[in-house]
């Protein structure tokens, strides 16, 4: 039997600030480097200190932004704070045709506007193990006010209230971000092989 090279999976991983979802996709990256990319976004604004364009982000002018939107050559984007932000669909296409499982690591309003778009995404929540530990994190950065505090648990909770439109959440624990990485990369492997993402199994059974 012919067997089709297997397409990657689009993988969409939110969370509230203080669920160390980034330390999680630094963990999947560095244990499953030939299972997984990071798509790079795109952003108008300027770069800061230490940011490299291609590799932080793809740093473009706001009018080629807007072209592109206009092209539709951007999964999703959003405007904050008078620039724009994105995710371009061209890097993305190349690596699931190549069999990459691509994460993009966006906030709940975004994720939603691909899954819409995209109905075959996984949406994969990050979360702490409680509330209170997700603001004891918060608070032992040290470096944020208790406005931004304040703010940052008030969005956390508007956050989670999405969290029944997401397909997985999975907790990420103190010193365990490790664990939280095996997890989603089992369930990434387990949603590759559903019956209903592989309609073409049986026709091809047959085939051959």
């Amino acid at each position: 039997m012919s067997v089709k090279k297997e397409k990657g999976l689009l993988i969409v991983l939110s969370g509230p600030a203080g669920s160390g979802k980034g330390t999680v996709v630094k963990e999947i990256l560095d244990r499953y480097p030939a299972d997984f990319c990071l798509s790079v976004s795109a952003t108008t604004r300027a770069p800061r200190p230490g940011e490299e364009h291609g590799v932080h982000y793809y740093f473009i002018d706001k009018p080629a932004f807007e072209e592109r939107i206009g092209q539709g050559a951007m999964l999703e984007y959003a405007e904050y704070c008078g620039n724009y932000y994105g995710t371009p669909a061209d890097y993305v296409q190349k690596q699931l045709e190549e069999g990459k499982n691509v994460i993009l690591e966006i906030e709940v309003q975004g994720a939603l506007k691909i899954k819409e778009r995209f109905p075959d995404t996984l949406l994969v929540m990050v979360t702490p193990p409680s509330f209170s530990i997700l603001e004891a994190r918060l608070r032992g950065r040290g470096t944020n006010t208790e406005e931004d505090i304040k703010n940052r648990l008030a969005h956390s909770r508007w956050e989670l209230s999405n969290l029944e439109r997401y397909d997985y959440a999975v907790i990420n624990e103190d010193g365990r971000a490790g664990d939280a990485a095996d997890e989603i990369a089992a369930i990434v492997a387990s949603e590759k092989k559903r019956t209903c993402r592989n309609k073409d199994f049986a026709r091809i059974f047959f085939e051959n």
